[in-house]
């Protein structure tokens, strides 16, 4: 039996309802519906807005961070007072505002190889917010076992990527990129920057391709990658095809159930890998144990001056060589001691520890950047 519409209810659509795509009917779709959001970050934030004010029924979010004052830049769910608390609860709380007629259903964890297949198919449909290739493989993956479509985007610097994929006999993430890039070729949004207006466009069109799915309705982006340019603003399409050879969603899979998918996009190191890290890093506690000894090296910062700004280690010697002027300013080095460069993951300052090697200098890199500093060592120190 379809659900009813109360008063209110048809007062709150009325837009919806004069549509001949929606209609009466079209909104009891969505009133059913049930979504799962992963992620309330960036593109979460106006796809969770735009799904809830649309009347989709139940939202579940899976969302484990908590909010940073370097996020309200493009995460509208979330506002000054937010910072530091669960982007979840904060989400949920301006969710509920915008409409108490929808259910908000928590999923407060990381979702991993291990919950993934109990979260997604309790839901029709998922729309993927997630910022990193671990996730989204894992969402795939999950998405095809589970038989669940779900709504693709990414954004970085001014570009942004939006596709339907998982859908009856058409294509798969994996149809598209097959294997993900070498860690630390792409990088993310805090190393590369992104416009903060471009995942609320993104965003949208997913929360748009996700309605139209409910709904029944409209051209879907099924089988089409759509490719936003932002700084020019054009759009462009990419045709994609369903690979029969595609080891998750092809005619003979490989895969049947998920993977370890941080060490399938070589963020860590496999049992069968060389035992050790690479020599030309240096882990905090080691540098931690290295700077208060006799012969500490010289830290070198190879981050922008903004980013400086905000946070460093001067306190502990630290000198600020941008990785653009490192080449030209290596004599300014002391030759007779080692140097560990950093940044703030740990992606520039391999590079930078390769140019002074090659400039004859006894370096390395802070695995993990300061990012990791903060996190083990000396969490009063802020990162960007």
């Amino acid at each position: 039996m379809a659900p009813l519409l109360g008063r209110d209810e048809l007062l709150r659509y009325a837009r919806h309802l004069v549509l001949p795509e929606v209609g009466e009917a079209g909104q009891k779709r969505l009133k059913v519906a049930r979504v799962l959001l992963v992620g309330a970050g960036g593109l979460g934030s106006p796809a969770a807005l735009y799904l809830v004010a649309a009347g989709v029924g139940t939202l579940g979010i899976v969302e484990h961070d908590q909010v940073d004052a370097t996020n309200l830049q493009r995460q509208i769910l979330h506002g000054t007072a937010s910072i530091g608390r669960s982007k979840l609860e904060s989400a949920a709380e301006r969710l509920h505002d915008v409409n108490p007629h929808v259910v908000i259903e928590h999923h407060p964890v990381r979702l991993t190889s291990a919950n993934a297949l109990e979260v997604v198919p309790s839901y029709d449909l998922v729309v993927d917010g997630s910022d990193n290739f671990p996730t989204r493989y894992l969402v795939n993956d999950a998405c095809v076992l589970s038989s669940r479509p779900y709504v693709y985007g990414a954004v970085l610097r001014w570009e942004g990527q939006v596709a339907l994929f998982g859908t009856p006999g058409g294509p798969c993430y994996r149809c598209l990129f097959r294997e993900p890039p070498p860690p630390g070729l792409v990088p993310d949004c805090a190393e590369g920057g992104v416009l903060g207006v471009l995942p609320g466009i993104i965003g949208s069109l997913q929360a748009l391709e996700a309605i139209k799915w409910i709904l029944k309705t409209g051209e879907l982006l099924a089988g089409r990658l759509l490719i936003l340019d932002a700084l020019e603003l054009r759009f462009r399409e990419v045709r994609v095809s369903r690979d029969p050879a595609c080891p998750v969603c092809g005619d003979h899979p490989t895969q049947k159930e998920l993977i370890d998918y941080d060490l399938f996009c070589g963020l860590v190191a496999s049992a069968d890998s060389a035992v050790g890290s690479d020599p030309n890093e240096i882990g905090v506690e080691e540098l931690a144990e290295a700077l208060a000894g006799a012969s500490a090296p010289v830290l070198v910062d190879v981050r922008d001056l903004w980013e400086w700004d905000v946070g460093n280690l001067e306190a502990k010697g630290a000198v600020h060589l941008p990785l653009a002027e490192l080449t030209d300013r290596a004599d300014e080095l002391p030759e007779d001691r080692p140097v560990v460069a950093y940044c703030r993951t740990g992606n520039r300052s391999l590079d930078a520890a390769e140019r002074l090697q090659a400039a004859g200098y006894a370096a390395r890199s802070l695995r993990g950047g300061l990012v990791e500093w903060a996190r083990k060592v000396d969490p009063t120190v802020p990162v960007a």
